[in-house]
C-alpha cells in the first residue's frame, strides 16, 4: 500500500495565512510558507498597464480601502496603496502594499519545495482578452513552470495557456453538473477544483487522473471527512490551525 502524502503536501495556504495577515500580500504567503505550507494559493489581476498584480477582487475598496477598478490605475501607482484590509485589521498592516506578480515569485525560490497556485481573474480575462491574457502570464511563469500551475474559472483562458506553453492548469469547478463534468474530461486540468458547498452530500468525487481540491475549509473536522471521501489537497485560510492538528494529522497517516 501506498503511503499518504504527509499533511504540509496536502493542505493549500488560501491566499497565504490569511486568517491572520492580509491577503495576497507578501507578508500573508511569507508566514504560510514559513509555518511549513506546501502549497500556496493566490490572485492576479492586471493594472491599467497590464501589469499583473497579485490581488483578489476587481475593485479596491475592500483590500486597499481606495475606490475604484485595479484596471483604473497603473502599477506605479498601486505600489502606493496599502493592501492591509483595513475592516479586518485597522491600521495595523497598513504599509503592507499591494505586491506585483514578479515581487511574490522569488519566494519560490526560497522555498524550492513550494507549489503556487496562481488564479488568473475573470474580471482580467474579460477586461484585456483570452489570448493575450494567457500569453502574458505563461511568459511570466516561464522561469517557474515547476513550481507554479495556473489556475481559472475559465477554461479558455486555461486551454490558451496550455498551448502556449503552460505546463500545469487547474480548473475551478462553478457548478456540480454533467456539463461541467464532461468538461472537466475534455480539458483533463492536473487539478480540480470545487467549494466543497457545491458538491452533493453523497456524490462520488468526479474520477480523473487529476487531483481534487476543495475549498475553503477551515474546520479539522469537517477537513478529515473530505479527505476520507477522496480529497487530495483541501485548501484554507487557517493554514496554521489545520497543519497542527492532531486529527488532521493522524487521518493522513493512517488514510
Amino acid at each position: 500500500m501506498n503511503a499518504s502524502p504527509p499533511l504540509t503536501q496536502r493542505l493549500i495556504a488560501h491566499r497565504g495565512y490569511s486568517q491572520c495577515y492580509p491577503e495576497n500580500t507578501l507578508v500573508a504567503l511569507r508566514e504560510a510558507l514559513r509555518i511549513g505550507a506546501r502549497y500556496v494559493e493566490f490572485d492576479v489581476q492586471f493594472s491599467a498597464d497590464r501589469v499583473p498584480m497579485v490581488f483578489h477582487d476587481e475593485r479596491l475598496k475592500r483590500v486597499a480601502g481606495v475606490r475604484g477598478r485595479i484596471f483604473d490605475y497603473t502599477a506605479a501607482q498601486l505600489k502606493h496603496m496599502s493592501a492591509g484590509e483595513p475592516k479586518r485589521f485597522a491600521e495595523k498592516f497598513r504599509d503592507e502594499p499591494i505586491p506585483r506578480l514578479v515581487e511574490v515569485l522569488p519566494l519560490l525560490e526560497q522555498w524550492s519545495a513550494a507549489t503556487a497556485f496562481v488564479e488568473i481573474k475573470q474580471e482580467t480575462v474579460t477586461q484585456f482578452g483570452v489570448e493575450s491574457v494567457a500569453r502574458q502570464m505563461v511568459d511570466a511563469l516561464t522561469a517557474f513552470q515547476s513550481n507554479c500551475i495556473l489556475i481559472s474559472f475559465d477554461a479558455s483562458v486555461l486551454q490558451a495557456a496550455r498551448h502556449a506553453g503552460m505546463q500545469r492548469i487547474g480548473w475551478v469547478v462553478s457548478r456540480w453538473d454533467t456539463h461541467n463534468h464532461r468538461q472537466a474530461e475534455q480539458l483533463a486540468p492536473d487539478v480540480l477544483f470545487c467549494n466543497y458547498k457545491k458538491i452533493p452530500k453523497r456524490a462520488d468525487l468526479w474520477p480523473g487522473d487529476w487531483r481534487w481540491a476543495l475549498y475553503d475549509i477551515v474546520d479539522p473536522a469537517l477537513a478529515v471527512r473530505w479527505f476520507s471521501r477522496g480529497a487530495d489537497l483541501l485548501e484554507t485560510w487557517d493554514i496554521g490551525t489545520l497543519l497542527h492538528d492532531p486529527r488532521l494529522q493522524v487521518a493522513t497517516q493512517i488514510e
